[in-house]
């Protein structure tokens, strides 16, 4: 880029968190780094159509002989699109900007290109790719800036696997990074992302009682021998085995129901109303039941085994002598599509649909019957459609949102 006066002042300014003092220096100039340099003033300031665009027409204005430049674009591009969670964006263009900027010498941003795949992939719940992307970086040399990102994709690996100390650790860090690069969004950005292991995680339903759990109390409960149903993740597991029921929706309502009542039974006519919303257990529903129960006591059969008994059936663990429900501090039907939106952030109904591994179609249902219960709200029409939600105060959907589980 070239290195006039204004342009180093804006990019100055930019690099200090000041993105209206770096319009003051190029907010009439139609140049190509001038036009790069609005790009990031309006990003900053949180129009992100128009830095998007803005951005776009830098890259053409640069030309085919500053490579450098436009890969710079295209990386400040994709940092647009992660921040308005557009999650579609081609990470092929975002991997040639790297390789380009790697080519020339320009590290720095070519790791910040690194961290925006690897912030992409801890979006959708790819947790190793994610973790592999960052191995490939030191963050000892890094700017403070960058170094709070590493930090912050850290802590965020370690927060969906329930590792608190790891992720608290990591925002120690973050946080000492942010003060020394005297950004206050960074500082913002960290101490917001602290506030997640300061929050209740999780609500516990044991004999009869219920509690809420922060995040240390959860790992503790995963890393103990109790029998766990985990109504936030749909899984069943004790301290060595983990089983999905997240495709089986009725086989893990009745491992809850079972949980639930442990260490007593439950009715055949109880389970009948719970699971298939039956008012009276008939024959055939008697028989459905009981062909559900078979399924389930085939998938738990390295865990538990399911009972008969005169009136129902009971749930006995071979390992555990305790058991326990894990489950959010309510239960929303569309539980997982709230805890992403509770970001902040708003999102497309496509960059949701990858996230959560549904169609858009679903989710297109889902987000329509949460905005008629005033859930949540869209902004703006057609294709540039997105939708949003206020954060719920006081309380954590980490649990809810997407990661996978390396032995499920």
């Amino acid at each position: 880029m070239s290195t006039d006066a204004p342009v180093a002042a804006a990019a100055r300014a930019l690099a200090a968190g000041d993105p209206l003092g770096a319009l003051n220096w190029i907010a009439l100039r139609d140049d190509a780094p001038a036009l790069a340099l609005r790009g990031i003033a309006m990003a900053q300031l949180g129009d992100l159509v128009r830095a998007k665009a803005l951005m776009r027409r830098a890259a053409r204005a640069f030309g085919s002989k500053e490579a450098v430049a436009r890969a710079r674009c295209v990386v400040a591009e994709a940092e647009i699109a992660l921040a308005s969670r557009d999650l579609n964006w081609p990470a092929k263009a975002l991997d040639a900007a790297r390789a380009t900027l790697d080519a020339h010498g320009d590290r720095v941003n070519a790791a910040h290109a690194r961290y925006l795949e690897a912030r992409r992939l801890l979006l959708i719940g790819r947790l190793d790719d994610a973790e592999h992307a960052l191995g490939a970086l030191d963050p000892a040399w890094l700017p403070s800036a960058l170094r709070v990102t590493h930090e912050l994709v850290v802590a965020g690996i370690a927060l969906r696997r329930l590792q608190p100390k790891t992720a608290r650790a990591a925002l120690v860090r973050a946080g000492r990074a942010a003060h020394h690069a005297g950004i206050p969004a960074l500082t913002a950005e960290v101490e917001s992302a602290s506030q997640v292991l300061n929050t209740p995680a999780a609500r516990l339903i044991a004999l009869g009682d219920e509690r809420l759990l922060s995040l240390d109390e959860v790992e503790a409960l995963l890393a103990s021998k109790t029998f766990v149903v985990d109504a936030c993740r749909h899984v069943v597991r004790d301290a060595h085995t983990v089983v999905s029921l997240a495709k089986r929706p009725i086989l893990f309502e009745l491992a809850r129901a079972l949980a639930e009542a442990w260490p007593t039974d439950v009715s055949r006519e109880v389970l009948v109303a719970r699971v298939f919303r039956a008012k009276r257990a008939d024959e055939s529903y008697r028989a459905r039941l009981r062909v559900e129960i078979g399924r389930l006591r085939t998938l738990l059969r390295t865990l538990a085994d399911v009972t008969a008994t005169r009136h129902g059936f009971a749930l006995t663990p071979y390992r555990a002598h305790e058991v326990a429900v894990l489950a959010r501090h309510d239960d929303e039907r569309h539980a997982a599509l709230l805890a992403l939106l509770a970001d902040g952030e708003s999102w497309s109904s496509s960059a949701l649909a990858l996230a959560l591994g549904a169609s858009q179609r679903t989710l297109q249902r889902a987000l329509d019957s949460l905005a008629q219960d005033g859930k949540v709200q869209p902004v703006g029409r057609g294709r540039s459609r997105r939708w949003m939600m206020p954060p719920v105060p006081g309380f954590t959907t980490l649990l809810l949102l997407p990661a996978s589980l390396s032995n499920d």
